[in-house]
């Protein structure tokens, strides 16, 4: 077989019809019919079962669908590699981020795109765990993450730790600041949702640390949701420093934390061993570069 032949069954397996893979390939259906059948013999196996108009992998179709993928994107990424020896002044940049973002990111994009005014974008957002798989799986290249994570393959540059506020509503009277846990365990909390984010359980610790209970009358994925219902004053919360930063206008007022021993921290991660593009390693460069610079930079 050669990589022609694999990007076929590549189509014939996402889309699970000849006729759709063949328009999808700008070709007709009778040879691609005949390259898959032209596969099932050259390797002695099925490769696909026939269930009405829809085909179905077998054991053996999903073990050639996953090598065929990542062989194809090999050899792009050796393309690419082959094609930007020199300047690297060309390309895409592909970054993930963490769901609760990075403050700083228009920013920086900004002084990249003044540096290499020929690259595009793709910027995607998502949660840490995702974003580790979207790596693996090459649809970027890297990735701001909240830390600790497990990435003993992964190569981290640490960006500076943020604080965490105990936020409330405007109209509400607070007694003194900066709040203690102790002090907040008397208030209502609504807290970032325990899925994905992590949050959860790190907030909750810092109470049962200290021998106090959080009283928590709610929790919620979406950050936006979660001010505006602190904001109306049914409840009060703790979040990062850069909530507060990418999300203002709300009515809400924060505090700092006397006693808190928890940070937010975050990190620019990318594969070990892997070939990075030239549009990659300058955008790492610049962090590097900034977060040495700039002792205030936080993400």
């Amino acid at each position: 077989m050669d990589i022609r032949q694999l990007r076929y069954f590549i189509a014939i397996a996402e889309e699970k019809q000849i006729t759709v893979a063949a328009q999808r390939l700008h070709m007709t259906q009778p040879p691609l019919g005949q390259q898959l059948k032209g596969m099932e013999q050259e390797l002695g196996v099925q490769l696909v079962i026939r269930t009405g108009k829809v085909l179905e992998l077998t054991d053996a179709g999903q073990a050639l669908y996953k090598h065929a993928l990542h062989l194809t994107k090999l050899l792009e990424e050796s393309e690419i590699e082959v094609k930007e020896i020199g300047s690297g002044t060309r390309g895409k940049l592909m970054v993930g981020v963490n769901t609760l973002s990075c403050v700083p990111l228009p920013h920086i994009l900004r002084i990249f795109k003044s540096r290499y005014p020929s690259v595009t974008y793709k910027i995607q957002q998502n949660e840490s765990v995702q974003l580790l798989r979207l790596i693996r799986e090459r649809s970027i290249e890297l990735a701001i993450v909240r830390l600790p994570l497990e990435l003993s393959d992964f190569e981290v540059l640490k960006l500076q730790s943020e604080p965490f506020y105990f936020v409330t509503a405007k109209t509400s009277l607070p007694e003194s600041q900066p709040f203690t846990y102790s002090d907040i365990q008397h208030y209502p909390l609504i807290l970032p949702s325990r899925e994905g984010l992590g949050l959860y359980q790190s907030i909750i610790d810092q109470f049962t640390e200290r021998g106090l209970h959080a009283n928590v009358i709610g929790e919620c994925s979406d950050i936006v949701t979660l001010l505006e219902w602190v904001s109306s004053g049914d409840g009060t919360t703790i979040v990062p420093e850069s909530i507060l930063k990418l999300h203002r206008g709300y009515e809400v007022q924060a505090f700092a934390i006397a006693d808190s021993q928890l940070t937010f921290a975050t990190g620019l991660i990318w594969l070990k061993d892997r070939y990075l593009t030239k549009t990659a390693q300058h955008f790492i460069e610049l962090m590097k570069e900034m977060a040495y610079e700039a002792k205030e930079y936080r993400c």
